[in-house]
């Protein structure tokens, strides 16, 4: 006996479409990609001012060093913060939370010099939550193919948003009449557009649930679905309070964990330390102050450039090693003109220097992003390294200080840079590939 086959009911012919109008899903993408542009140009900006203003407006050396290890050692300390938020709250509530902080932050270093401190200490917490966030963003919402292209981007804005504040810092110093109050409230504009950029993705929060504290087994699960226009979304769950660092482990072991951190700890203390002292470096060797602090901003468009360039290259292999061995070549013939031939040439070693550290930093994103199985295991990893690198970081302008002071020179303090950037070749060459 045949069973009789339904009639079947012609689809509907497809909606007319408004000529020229765009797609609802080409304006969120335009809108995701738009807020995290903005979300990433504000994402160092507070850091970049100081070194500028330092040699003019009359900062003591004790303010400087304290002012350079505020940053790391706080990103250290509030890193493991970035993965309780992402549990509560998910990725998207958690960078609008952070960029508000950031916000106020900004908004504080403009009342005198005890402001800047508090204010510093604000911003770099909020700093710290971005830092462990962007990966797992990145991961959750673009195509696994743009990973390093959006990663490219976020290293890209950051730097060009720093370099812009950093170069307008000093003239904004002498137009307000040598207030260095009124050139630390430039950080205030990119800070304010970095929150109303990413406050549209609050909407994507509230379709899912993030995980609680204790749920899940430790295991995640990653769902992505692409469209035209590149953006995709999915979601991850699992993990415990307390247990990053075995979940950050996985199956790569804790080899992996070492060598993500020390990579990420030396580069970062070599990124921070240069951001503190180049100027002074420069200005010991006879280059005009004015000049030194325009050096900085050289430094930091460097940091853009490698920044953007390294994450697109890397992401696009399995194995980053040549890439590694790359960021540390590049560093090393900065330091060498630093060393050798300071005043000849401060420009490109000011390049030079940016964009092999540039490199270093935004490389390891990608690290996290191909040594991570899913979401949780990423933000375990972002997590986990950037709570020791920084911390290890957060050594270095001090070190340079003293070392400077007992010396009475930069040499000794660029030799032991010198070191340390031979010590992050050595620990990343784990982290660089998957092992077999």
């Amino acid at each position: 006996m045949s069973v009789p086959t339904p009639a079947v009911r012609p689809a509907d012919p497809p909606a007319p479409r408004t000529t020229g109008a765009p797609s609802r899903t080409t304006l969120s993408a335009a809108v995701l990609v738009t807020g995290f542009v903005l979300l990433s140009l504000n994402t160092r900006v507070a850091f970049g001012q100081l070194g500028p203003l330092a040699p003019v407006a009359g900062f003591s050396t004790g303010a400087v060093t304290l002012l350079g290890l505020i940053p790391p050692l706080c990103m250290g300390l509030f890193a493991p913060l970035a993965s309780v938020v992402r549990r509560r709250f998910g990725e998207e509530r958690g960078l609008f939370g952070a960029s508000v902080l950031l916000l106020a932050g900004a908004v504080v270093r403009m009342l005198g010099l005890p402001g800047l401190f508090v204010g510093t200490v604000l911003v770099s917490i909020a700093t710290a939550v971005v830092n462990v966030l962007v990966p797992v963003f990145v991961r959750s919402r673009f195509q696994h193919r743009r990973v390093g292209v959006m990663m490219g981007v976020y290293a890209l804005s950051m730097g060009a948003g720093s370099a812009l504040v950093a170069a307008l810092t000093v003239p904004v110093w002498q137009a307000g009449g040598h207030s260095w109050e009124l050139a630390i409230g430039l950080a205030v504009i990119p800070a304010a557009l970095a929150a109303a950029g990413i406050a549209p993705q609050l909407g994507h929060a509230h379709g899912r649930r993030p995980a609680g504290p204790g749920r899940g087994t430790g295991t995640g699960t990653g769902t992505g679905t692409g469209t035209g226009t590149g953006m995709g979304t999915g979601t991850g769950t699992g993990g415990g309070s307390g247990k990053r660092a075995q979940v950050a482990a996985g199956p790569g072991g804790r080899g992996l964990v070492w060598s993500l951190m020390a990579f990420f700890g030396f580069q970062t203390l070599l990124f921070y330390t240069t951001l503190a002292w180049l100027p002074a470096i420069l200005v010991d060797a006879g280059v005009a102050r004015t000049v030194a602090g325009g050096m900085q901003s050289l430094f930091i468009l460097g940091v853009a450039l490698g920044g953007f360039l390294l994450p697109v290259l890397a992401a696009a292999r399995t194995d980053q090693r040549p890439h590694l061995v790359a960021v540390v070549l590049v560093c090393a013939l900065g330091y060498a003109g630093l060393l050798a031939a300071p005043g000849a040439a401060p420009a490109l070693w000011a390049l030079v220097l940016g964009a092999g550290l540039g490199g270093g930093q935004a490389v390891a994103g990608v690290l996290y992003v191909k040594r991570g199985r899913d979401h949780e295991h990423v933000a375990a990893l972002s997590a986990v390294a950037q709570t020791g690198g920084y911390l290890l970081a957060a050594t270095g302008p001090v070190a340079a200080s003293v070392l400077h002071t007992a010396t009475g020179s930069w040499t000794v303090p660029l030799l032991a840079l010198t070191g340390a950037l031979a010590l992050s070749l050595v620990a990343s060459l784990r982290a660089g590939h998957d092992k077999r």
